[in-house]
């Protein structure tokens, strides 16, 4: 590694270090990007990590209270110190990463700029639990690396470069944890996801999706209280066991290309109607699963949309699927929408099927989906529900088992209108969602052997039983389905 930088920082050039001949435009694009993503840096102490010729500290010091820049390469941590440091609120430190041994609890964001695509498996778990160290509770990770394939044009006769797949940072991430002693006992902590997602300037100047970057919290582990499956958070529940690669395409089998909610292309056409989308309006999907209705409106209305979702498989199927759909008006990011902030009045429509049911405050979530709209701008959710108490052991088991908070369609109303909505429309659509099932046991009969032969009769029933058990819960009322449809007043 040490080699290959001597070669590239010869002259402490932003061309070397970025190994791309079109370094300085591409900074000029990606830099505000990268910047409008992180959280709030007043006041605050910040730790770089691949500091380099500073590229970013300098923006970095004019906003924290603290800056510690660290980089290997003895030429770039002078040139970042000759270029900053009369700023007086920074510390240039040329040390290896994986040998920087930094106070516990010392710093609110640590900040990394093509950084761990340079570590092996075994140094980015261990820097990892050390970051996890350093921060803060409640601090900051934001990190951004090159996926799949290299992004430079610089010619390179040895890279020791690690191309992992974004799925692959997610699983690794969010399954490092960190102990800590204290009066009360061990305290357990690990990387929440707050957002994943590509640097558009990439996609725009070089319809590349390679690079991607990663907002991540330093967050509390109750390991007495684990989700199914023993799993420390519920994404981790939902990428290992509910929605592995291969259990997503499974569903999208039964429910149609590009789709993994109820109904498929048929209910989400009859949805989007509802909207009355025109060109150029933004959109975003909550719980956007692999993409099928975003690029339904992208290409039949013209919007621009963001889809959002927990699950870092889906989102990686998503991003193939967008490659090969050359919409760039349709983004993913994995991002968890309680934590996520965006400024008020982005978006012309929120959209979400099927996938707040785990939320618990649904009614701050709401809140949130309001300040994100334009005066105007509407919001249509459709959702599982539940029928009034009590239950049948059999839903309350399936409740408890599957983490979710359900309400009635009628609560869900209130709650938008609690939000500020106006104009709420809160539709009991559980009539549709059984003939809706009844169809998809039908489909499921019909391509049996396709669906056997691509997959497995293990997973031919596991779904068909899935479908059947939800029909029963729904015929007992316990279970219902709900359609929600609202508007932000205008000013």
């Amino acid at each position: 590694m040490t080699e290959f930088w001597k070669e590239h920082s010869q002259y402490a050039t932003v061309e070397e270090m970025m190994l791309d001949s079109n370094a300085r435009v591409l900074t000029q694009h990606e830099l505000p990007e990268i910047l409008e993503l992180l959280p709030s840096l007043d006041g605050i102490d910040m730790l770089e990590l691949g500091a380099g010729i500073g590229r970013y500290t300098s923006h970095l010091i004019r906003k924290a209270r603290h800056v510690t820049a660290v980089d290997f390469m003895e030429n770039f941590v002078e040139k970042n110190r000759r270029e900053n440091s009369h700023l007086g609120n920074a510390d240039f430190i040329q040390a290896d990463v994986t040998q920087l041994e930094l106070s516990e609890n010392s710093f609110d964001l640590i900040f990394s700029n093509w950084l761990l695509m340079y570590l092996s498996e075994q140094e980015l778990r261990t820097l990892a639990k050390k970051m996890l160290a350093w921060l803060r509770p409640g601090g900051y990770l934001f990190f951004r690396e090159s996926c799949f394939h290299q992004s430079g044009d610089c010619k390179r006769d040895f890279n020791p470069t690690h191309y992992r797949t974004p799925a692959h940072y997610n699983h690794l991430m969010t399954s490092v944890m960190w102990e800590k002693s204290e009066e009360s006992g061990k305290q357990s902590y690990g990387f929440d996801t707050v957002l994943c997602r590509t640097v558009q300037t990439y996609i725009k100047m070089k319809k590349n999706q390679n690079q991607v970057c990663w907002l991540m919290q330093k967050a509390y582990r109750n390991v007495d209280h684990q989700h199914q499956g023993g799993f420390n958070t519920f994404q981790q529940f939902l990428d290992n066991q509910q929605y592995t690669r291969r259990g997503i395409l499974r569903y999208e089998k039964m429910f149609g290309s590009g789709y993994v909610s109820t109904g498929g292309p048929s209910t989400t056409k009859e949805f989007v109607d509802l909207l009355n989308l025109s060109p150029g309006q933004k959109v975003l999907d909550v719980g956007c699963g692999i993409g099928g209705g975003d690029f339904y409106m992208a290409k039949n209305f013209g919007v621009e949309v963001l889809g959002m979702d927990l699950s870092a498989n889906m989102v990686e199927i998503a991003m193939e699927r967008a490659v090969q759909e050359k919409l760039p008006s349709v983004q993913f990011e994995v991002s968890d929408a309680t934590k996520r902030t965006f400024p008020e009045g982005t978006f012309d429509v929120v959209y979400s099927r099927d996938t707040i049911l785990h939320i618990t405050d649904k009614l701050e979530l709401f809140r949130k989906f309001h300040s994100w709209l334009k005066p105007g701008g509407k919001v249509l959710i459709s959702d599982y529900c539940c029928g009034e108490k009590p239950w049948t052991p059999a839903f309350q088991e399936y409740v408890k088992q599957r983490g979710y908070i359900l309400y009635t369609p009628q609560r869900y109303g209130k709650f938008l209108e609690e939000a500020g909505f106006s104009n709420v429309r809160a539709e009991d659509r559980t009539a549709q969602f059984i003939q809706v099932i009844k169809d998809e046991l039908k489909r499921a009969e019909e391509i049996q052997d396709e669906f056997i032969q691509e997959f497995s009769q293990e997973d031919y029933d596991a779904v068909v039983n899935g479908w059947t058990e939800k029909l029963q819960r729904c015929e007992a009322g316990d279970q219902r389905w709900g359609l929600f449809y609202a508007t932000k007043r205008p000013v």
